[in-house]
């Protein structure tokens, strides 16, 4: 069997592992274990976090929809479900984002699901 000198493929996957961690603090972006050390451990909360963010979100938008929903004299849950039975489809994040910056139309789907009005 041929020997195999490694030293370009070694130097890529160094280099690799270094280009990754650049911009982390003292050794984690100058040595090569703590750097694959901290690159390795980075990249699996940043696969966690991408979905933690989905749920973060969501709670935003539900605490929103809550805030201005109780203006109106409605529970949020009491907003949802007369949303559905009214057969309007807005999800939560226009639902808050028109609580934030259009309250008066807010107010109209609140009273649609209030059931004083229908859609």
């Amino acid at each position: 069997m041929p020997r195999v000198k490694r030293s370009v493929t070694a130097q890529k996957k160094r280099r690799k592992i270094m280009k990754a961690a650049k911009g982390f603090l003292l050794s984690r972006s100058k040595l090569l274990r703590t750097a694959t050390e901290a690159v390795s451990h980075a990249m699996a909360y940043a696969y966690r976090d991408r979905r933690v963010r989905k749920r973060e979100f969501r709670r935003l938008w539900i605490t929103r929809i809550n805030a201005a929903a109780r203006i109106n004299e409605i529970s949020y849950s009491r907003l949802i479900n007369g949303m559905h039975k009214a057969g309007v489809e807005i999800d939560r994040r226009v639902l808050a984002d028109l609580a934030v910056h259009e309250p008066s139309g807010f107010s109209e789907i609140a009273t649609i699901a209030k059931g004083e009005r229908q859609a």
